[in-house]
């Protein structure tokens, strides 16, 4: 089943968009940095923009806005969410207004969302920061816009899941 979400997965990054993990041979070349290290580029994005995290054990620190409805995704659900997802330089480098433009298998996304999303119900919001190793890597994202070994912050909205 793992093969196939991996075929899933690198289709989506064909033809998806950014919040999906990198399979491109980028990635298999290169050493992503530790999770750690992105952690003072996080603290000072949370702490600028006036986020108030938990610093999950896996690295990536999140504020969870609205908790949602029970129960929770799983790794298996197909969510529809909105989304911001920026730089921490502020800038962003990918969004989504429509959640029926979305309708992704949570495993087939990045680590850091496949992580964070269980954490929230339908109705949802939080506030994600990943550090690069949680997110794309040493890779950067498929379509240029979000560099090599970059920490990326996203607000999501998990609107629905089955």
């Amino acid at each position: 089943m793992r093969g196939f979400s991996v075929v899933i997965g690198f289709f989506l990054l064909m033809f998806g968009n950014s919040c999906q993990r990198s399979y491109d041979t980028a990635y298999m070349t290169c050493t992503p940095v530790p999770v750690d290290q992105d952690s003072s580029a996080l603290v000072k994005f949370a702490s600028d923009n006036h986020i108030m995290t938990t610093k999950d054990p896996s690295g990536f620190y999140y504020e969870i806005i609205d908790s949602g409805s029970a129960p929770m995704p799983s790794n298996a659900s197909t969510i529809y969410v909105t989304y911001v997802g920026k730089l921490m330089d502020g800038s962003t480098f990918d969004s989504s207004k429509n959640s029926d433009s979305t309708g992704w298998v949570l495993n087939t996304l990045l680590q850091g969302w496949y992580l964070a999303l269980p954490k929230i119900g339908t109705g949802g919001h939080m506030k994600l920061l990943l550090p690069s190793a949680l997110a794309f890597s040493c890779a950067g994202s498929g379509d240029g816009r979000v560099p090599s070994n970059a920490p990326v912050y996203y607000d999501i909205n998990l609107v629905r899941f089955k």
